[in-house]
């Protein structure tokens, strides 16, 4: 499964701003990744994992402006389509899952 965390946050007054910012490093420490400025995601081996990611930023969102978490597939994910200018670039694939016995 892949979470992603979308957001769009005041950013104009400092405070706001270091909402924003602490908001972006919850998400980094947490082990996303940024796809987009506002746009951050997370592979998650499965539906359990990534529902414990999701109540760990739900339990960090900011008091203001907003926040949408989406949870995709793999195979959903695999279907994006990237592009950067006009070029279309693969997708990354999903890191391998490591089990620990």
């Amino acid at each position: 499964m892949w979470l992603f965390v979308y957001f769009d946050l005041p950013t104009e007054t400092r405070k706001e701003r270091k909402v924003a910012s602490e908001f972006r490093k919850m998400l980094i420490k947490d082990g996303f990744t940024m796809f987009q400025f506002s746009i951050y995601l997370r592979f998650c081996p499965s539906m359990e994992n990534t529902e414990v990611h999701a109540r760990r930023v739900r339990k960090h969102l900011p008091e203001h402006g907003k926040v949408c978490l989406m949870k995709f597939t793999d195979r959903q994910f695999g279907m994006m389509e990237l592009f950067y200018g006009q070029k279309p670039q693969r997708n990354d694939k999903p890191p391998q899952q490591l089990e620990i016995f």
